[in-house]
Parts: structure tokens; C-alpha cells; sequence
């Protein structure tokens, strides 16, 4: 994807601190809210009938790509995984997006577009046995299909462990975009979060996943909810 091939829309207005397991461990940001613990808890049922569109402090969410879309198959998917039982995902219903009253805007050359503060999707299973498991593959998958779209890694991915969901965020750029890109697993549900530059760099991966956190929270709202 070039720059030249965004399009950019309108957009709408708008527990226990321990380090985290994984790769790197994880801590969070000062004045971000992320509650790692050493382990996930167990599963308590909870599946999921719908992706909701989350209420997130500061910002205007919306199902839908907010106008703005990669090119060239560049958006972050959440790949297929043997042994998963896909409930809804892939289906357009499946993405989120999120503005803050600040737009980002990128830009290359004389291109100016306006992008969301972050693009998401994410896909509802029957179960999720293994959700650690189960994350690593569709990382390492959906990293190396955006790889070959022309996405480029920085730096190491950083894994993070809550109570409730585990999350594996990675650096990376987009022809001169430097995004921050993110991906979160339960026992229901697996997404992933591309989050954009909000002053243009990289917004570092405990943010990342702070944020993300809240997202996957909220989109799983308890309305949508099956035990």
C-alpha cells in the first residue's frame, strides 16, 4: 500500500500490577490502566453473540472503518486457526473504529489524509481452549500476511497477561505510517487493534496495550454475552 491509495473519510466527532507473562513481560504506562496479572484466570463460559461497539473514555467509536481503509490488503486481519470454530468474524460487522476530538492526520508528500486513533476487528468463537496459544499462532500469522503486504517489524513484540484476556503488541511501519499494532485473546473471542501515530511515532506497546484492553472490554459487552 502507498500512501496515495488511503482513502480517508469524515469520521465521527467526537488486577493486581504484577508483570505480565510473555516476551518481554509488560507493564503499564504511567496513567494507563492495564491490571497484568501472572496468569489467566480460568473460563467461566462467557461466549459472545455480537461485537459491540464500545463506549471508550475520550473518544467516538462506530462499527466501520471510519472512512479510512488500507490499501492493497494492508489492514490487519485476524487469520483462520485450526481447531477454532469462528462464530461471527469477517463479515464487515466485525470492525471498529475509534476517533479522539484530535484527528491524526497522515501525510506523504503533498497527501494529507485523516485517520482514525485506531481500526479494529475481531471474531467470536465457540471456544478458545488455549487462549495464549491460540494468540501466538494468529500473531505470528497475521504479522507475517502484513509482512508480505509490505509491512515492516520494529523492534520485538512484548506479550501481556490480565484476568481476563492475554494480548501481544509489535511496532511496526506502513509505508512511512508507524503504527502500533496490537492483538487480544479470551475464551470467546480473538481481535486485533491497529492503533495510529497521535504525534507522529509510535505509540509505545504498554499504551498499546492499555488501550486495547479497554477496547476488548468494551466490545465484549456483557448484553452480547452467553454462559
Amino acid at each position: 500500500m502507498a500512501i496515495g491509495l488511503l482513502v480517508a473519510g469524515c469520521g465521527s466527532d467526537g488486577s493486581d500490577g504484577k508483570k505480565g507473562a510473555g516476551e518481554g513481560g509488560g507493564k503499564a504506562a504511567a496513567g494507563a490502566s492495564l491490571p497484568t496479572t501472572a496468569k489467566l484466570a480460568a473460563d467461566s463460559g462467557a461466549r459472545y453473540r455480537q461485537v459491540n461497539v464500545p463506549s471508550l473514555d475520550g473518544m467516538t467509536c462506530d462499527k466501520g472503518d471510519g472512512g479510512f481503509q488500507f490499501g492493497s490488503d494492508r489492514a490487519m486481519i485476524v487469520p483462520s486457526v485450526d481447531g477454532l470454530t469462528v462464530t461471527r468474524g469477517d463479515t464487515g460487522d466485525d470492525k471498529v473504529s475509534c476517533f479522539a476530538p484530535q484527528r491524526i492526520v497522515l501525510s506523504k508528500g503533498a497527501m494529507r489524509v485523516t485517520a482514525p486513533n485506531l481500526t479494529t476487528r475481531t471474531s467470536l468463537y465457540a471456544k478458545v481452549a488455549d487462549p495464549a496459544a491460540a494468540l501466538d499462532k494468529v500473531f505470528d500469522r497475521a504479522m507475517g500476511l502484513a509482512k508480505g503486504y509490505g509491512r515492516v517489524p520494529v523492534g520485538k513484540p512484548e506479550s501481556f497477561t490480565t484476568a481476563g484476556l492475554v494480548l501481544k503488541c509489535q511496532q511496526n511501519v506502513s509505508d512511512t505510517i508507524p503504527m502500533t499494532t496490537c492483538l487480544w485473546a479470551n475464551y470467546g473471542a480473538i481481535g486485533v487493534v491497529d492503533l495510529f501515530p497521535p504525534a507522529g511515532r509510535h505509540l509505545p506497546l504498554d499504551e498499546a496495550a492499555a488501550q486495547t484492553y479497554k477496547f476488548a472490554r468494551g466490545v465484549l459487552a456483557v448484553s452480547g454475552a452467553t454462559s
